[in-house]
């Protein structure tokens, strides 16, 4: 038993220092061909390998946007914009159609005219009576 445990603790201690890599070096000849090797060479300079320290892989590219997320946030700001459009127009023909009714329902209607109101006549209100309903039929509907 004795000397199971005598080889265990020997074959530890040689496995530890087997398991040292020896140093690397590494160079580039005339051809500009790199090399790695044990020994350096002979009158040129070379960089020693840290054989114990993990490779850290080299910075990524940047990634490049994906065309299908872009067109995707095109279209999203697109259709915001229509959105904010539609609700523009609504708010306009909901404007207009409240100019209309009064136009119709008020033959007394005024405007302002330099701080002075004044009321139209019927022909002035017949007019704007048709200008509301052309706005509407061309904007609204």
């Amino acid at each position: 038993m004795r000397w199971i445990t005598l080889a265990a603790a020997v074959s530890l201690a040689m496995g530890s220092a087997s398991s040292q890599a020896a140093q690397i070096y590494k160079w580039v000849d005339a051809q500009g061909v790199t090399h790695f090797d044990a020994q350096p060479p002979a009158g040129q300079p070379a960089q020693e390998i840290d054989t114990q320290r993990p490779v850290t892989p080299p910075p990524s590219a940047p990634r490049q946007p994906d065309p299908a997320q872009e067109q995707q946030a095109v279209d999203a700001k697109v259709k915001k914009q229509v959105a904010v459009e539609e609700a523009k127009r609504k708010a306009y023909c909901e404007q207009q159609r409240t100019n209309l009714a009064q136009l119709q329902n008020n033959p007394r209607v005024r405007e302002e005219v330099n701080g002075e109101f004044r009321r139209f006549t019927e022909e002035e209100r017949q007019a704007r009576i048709a200008e509301v309903k052309t706005s509407i039929d061309d904007t609204c509907n």
